[in-house]
């Protein structure tokens, strides 16, 4: 396994396969891929780069976006990088409103688990929150996802105050009935100065005290410090907090891959970045390929802890 130059291991891969969405949620940070952009990679292309790089470690890929499941080769993507004998597990992250057509064929082409953003349960309020009057479409691809076979699926509520924060009950409940792992995560901004941050943020402090006193078992994880609660109803609940923070950079474990073709070795940074996509269209050697990733791996650098 490959390591940065503060001691970081490096296993997992988060793909952006497309800047498109066909929502419009304002907290959404689009793997820090602020631009839209026509150029997105293919799915041999995709195949390549993951293959190249898989020696050094990586065993994990997530697909994220924008949304992935507008990709209409979606499914030929999840069977490239399946094909490769290093890569452990495929996982996505989606806004989950085609996946009751998808869950199936998607996991039959070799994705292991999702990730459904779902802010609310009530209709009006998803609206309002990512401009679309769909969210039946989303409930039913999560239940199609179970019935599936994808595995774990967890359930990510953005927590908005004066929007959402009092649903927070409502969507445990709608996990335990469904069999979900439910994601709290504390609303973040790059300011806290942030117009949208001040108006909608709230500490989530409160109900990590509040379901404490109903957990069987609090598991800690090291990613981020985020504190995982198994309930007596059987429901797992995890609390993100924000990634404004040294944890987050301490046990940072990710590389990043934009949609155009470009190594993010810092979530918040895009002045770092390694092109590959063009020498990639050059045909260029796989040796070429790894040199550029060894590039990307160089430029990490904690964002929220002064180093030298």
């Amino acid at each position: 396994m490959i390591r940065d130059a503060f001691g970081r291991p490096v296993n997992s891969l988060r793909v952006s396969v497309t800047q498109k969405c066909n929502f419009n949620c304002f907290f959404c940070h689009r793997e820090g891929v602020n631009y839209n952009t026509s150029i997105e990679m293919t799915p041999l292309e995709i195949e390549r780069i993951v293959k190249a790089i898989a020696p050094f470690g990586i065993n994990n890929v997530k697909l994220t976006g924008g949304e992935p499941l507008l990709r209409n080769d979606i499914l030929e993507i999840i069977k490239k990088i399946s094909s490769i004998p290093l890569i452990r597990e495929i996982a996505m992250t989606t806004n989950g409103l085609h996946l009751d057509q998808l869950a199936k064929p998607l996991k039959d082409s070799g994705l292991k688990r999702v990730n459904v953003n779902l802010c609310t349960l009530k209709p009006t309020i998803y609206k309002t929150i990512t401009g679309t009057n769909q969210i039946e479409l989303v409930l039913d691809g999560i239940k199609e996802a179970g019935k599936a076979g994808l595995s774990p699926i967890k359930v990510n509520m953005v927590v908005l105050k004066g929007v959402n924060e009092e649903q927070i009950w409502d969507m445990i409940d709608f996990a335990r009935k469904n069999g979900l792992i439910l994601q709290l995560i504390e609303f973040e901004s790059p300011t806290d100065k942030d117009f949208y941050y001040v108006k909608y943020h709230t500490d989530l402090t409160k109900i990590e005290t509040e379901l404490t006193k109903i957990a069987n078992k609090i598991f800690v994880r090291k990613m981020q410090n985020r504190k995982k609660f198994y309930l007596t109803n059987g429901v797992e609940v995890e609390i993100v907090k924000p990634m404004h923070n040294t944890e987050f950079c301490r046990s940072c474990n990710k590389m990043r891959i934009s949609s155009d073709g470009k190594f993010k070795p810092c979530l918040f940074r895009n002045d770092n970045l390694v092109d590959f996509l063009k020498l990639l269209r050059k045909e260029d050697s796989d040796e070429v390929l790894k040199n550029l990733f060894l590039e990307a791996i160089s430029n990490r650098k904690p964002y929220f802890i002064k180093v030298p």
